[in-house]
């Protein structure tokens, strides 16, 4: 018992150790992590400072529903995004999935709420603002702890489905690819 306690604990320092080291691997060599100029609309407020930047790959899941105030009329829905997140270097340093749910590979994950969104291309998913929240019981310490907003840039794909939806595929669901490049900002 005494040894799986204290295997935990050291499994538990590993993952912290690994998402510090992420943010020390993101600001590296004295550089500071700059906020890309973005349209208004997704700016995230003043008094927040950028932590962490991963690209997430992966797949968006679309449903086919009867669409909204209808009994006729059907549409692809957006219910959720299965991805991985890497750093610069393509090391996979967490996941984002339903909730939506952005989880470090230490354990620590926020979840948020969209505030806002801006166009990005038409074969692209749109540029997002979201308000973080933290998860109850997470880790107290860790790369996703007292994330305040997430900026989702650079998306390419993603986008719903174009083929129909009709009441023969109600239930459906597609897998589409996408890739976005998220930005972890903190209060500072």
């Amino acid at each position: 018992m005494k040894q799986t306690i204290r295997l935990a604990r050291i499994a538990r320092i590993a993952r912290i150790t690994a998402a510090a080291s992420i943010l020390v691997s993101l600001t590296a060599c004295g550089s500071t992590l700059i906020a890309p100029e973005t349209p208004a609309a997704i700016s995230v407020p003043a008094g927040n400072q950028l932590v962490m930047i991963a690209v997430g790959s992966g797949d968006l899941t679309y449903e086919c529903r009867v669409k909204a105030n209808s009994t006729v009329a059907y549409e692809w829905v957006f219910a959720g995004p299965n991805a991985v997140l890497s750093d610069k270097n393509g090391m996979v340093v967490g996941k984002y999935y339903g909730g939506p749910t952005w989880e470090s590979n230490d354990g620590s994950k926020v979840t948020g709420k969209q505030i806002a969104i801006a166009p990005a291309s038409a074969t692209a998913i749109p540029l997002q603002l979201v308000k973080a929240n933290a998860v109850p019981n997470a880790p107290a310490m860790g790369a996703m702890t007292d994330i305040s907003y997430i900026q989702r840039l650079n998306t390419m794909g993603g986008i719903a489905p174009t083929d129909s939806c009709s009441i023969d595929k109600l239930g459906a669901k597609k897998l589409i690819k996408y890739q976005a490049d998220y930005f972890f900002y903190k209060a500072s």
